[in-house]
């Protein structure tokens, strides 16, 4: 059994095994403490693989086109940031980049890295390192952000002139969807089950306690 202390209360208590989509709630408050996910491992990683592709078109294809008096344009998600920079807004074209390119892309690489090494246990021990690198990188991914700031551009510059979704634009909408589900499926205490301890060796199973045991639902 594992222990837990419930985010809300702080009740310790021990989760019970769970069979596949089953959850544990707190004893005191109903707190959903842990939900075991059908499949923890390879539905993440798919998932990840394909947020990984549409991220890559993301940012190699265009996001929209512009047509205006005979004149046609488009651009990139880095072609953006790169006119901001030229434009004189340095600042913020380096904040564009971040969030809307290098910290999604340190996110979904961090994921791969982590849900491919501990497939075969146990998993060395950087793989906890690498598991707490994409939680600090997470919040700093804003591509819903910046898809949301594109779309009431889109209506504005609708006024003006024609505007051609590129396919960039699609691929960024799916990898919102995508990450999402990742999110949704990914579970960490299976994954923290499979790093080793400092010593080299698998965590213990710790003995039953059935006053601290969660009731499960």
């Amino acid at each position: 059994m594992e222990a837990i202390a419930c985010p809300d209360c702080d009740l310790l208590q021990r989760i019970p095994p769970l069979p596949p989509g089953g959850k544990a709630r707190c004893t005191r408050c109903g707190e959903t403490l842990a939900i075991e996910h059908a499949n923890p491992l390879d539905r993440p990683l798919m998932l990840t693989f394909a947020a990984a592709i549409a991220l890559v078109i993301a940012n190699t294809m265009p996001l929209m086109g512009l047509s205006a008096v005979g004149r046609e344009s488009s651009t990139t998600i880095m072609g953006g940031a790169h006119e901001m920079w030229l434009q004189g807004s340095e600042i913020t074209a380096v904040i564009v980049a971040f969030c809307a390119v290098i910290a999604p892309a340190a996110h979904v690489l961090f994921m791969l890295v982590v849900l491919i090494a501990v497939r075969r246990p146990p998993a060395p021990r950087w793989v906890g390192e690498m598991l707490r690198s994409a939680h600090l990188v997470e919040p700093w991914s804003m591509t819903e952000v910046m898809m949301l700031g594109i779309l009431v551009a889109l209506f504005k510059i609708a006024q003006l002139a024609t505007v051609i979704p590129g396919i960039g634009m699609y691929a960024a909408g799916a990898f919102i969807a995508l990450i999402a589900a990742v999110m949704a499926t990914f579970d960490p205490r299976e994954i923290w089950k499979r790093v080793a301890w400092a010593d080299g060796t698998l965590p213990p199973v710790p003995p039953d306690d059935a006053a601290m045991t969660g009731k499960a639902a």
